[in-house]
């Protein structure tokens, strides 16, 4: 009989399991996609599970419900209360007036002065406007001011 053969697997499961929570944990910390901290979750859980000496084709069953419950049904509410948006010094400027420096036309953008900072210019429905026009600040998209 192999010295493999003879081995107490189940006694070493629990720091297996202890070995993939720090796995999923530490890719989970790279990717931030709030993906394999259910894994790492589960297989927390699993630790204690095989401390009771529960047989590893069970455990492995229990280890993919348990993911596949937290993924399912925890993820997407994590998701809603993560993906609230913050409020930066940019969106301040929505609704302040500002007078165009150069013109905005339908194949490039104007350029405004506002608050010491040059911005990029586009019209909301694509019609150009002409220099020197006052105009009010109704969105921005990435780095350009939509009037």
């Amino acid at each position: 009989m192999s010295p493999v053969a003879g081995w107490n697997w189940l006694g070493l499961m629990p720091w297996i399991w202890l070995a993939l929570v720090i796995l999923f944990s530490v890719i989970e910390a790279l990717t931030m996609t709030l993906t394999t901290v259910w894994f790492a979750a589960s297989a927390l859980v699993m630790v204690f599970v095989a401390m009771l000496h529960v047989p590893f084709p069970a455990q492995i069953l229990l280890f993919v419900l348990f993911s596949a419950v937290l993924l399912f049904f925890t993820r997407p509410l994590a998701l809603k209360f993560l993906k609230k948006k913050t409020a930066t010094n940019a969106d301040s400027l929505i609704g302040s007036r500002c007078k165009l420096l150069t013109a905005v036309t339908q194949d490039e953008k104007g350029t405004v002065r506002l608050k010491g900072v040059e911005w990029s210019v586009a019209s909301a429905d694509g019609s150009p406007v002409e220099a020197g026009t006052e105009c009010v600040i109704k969105e921005i998209k990435g780095n350009t001011l939509i009037v």
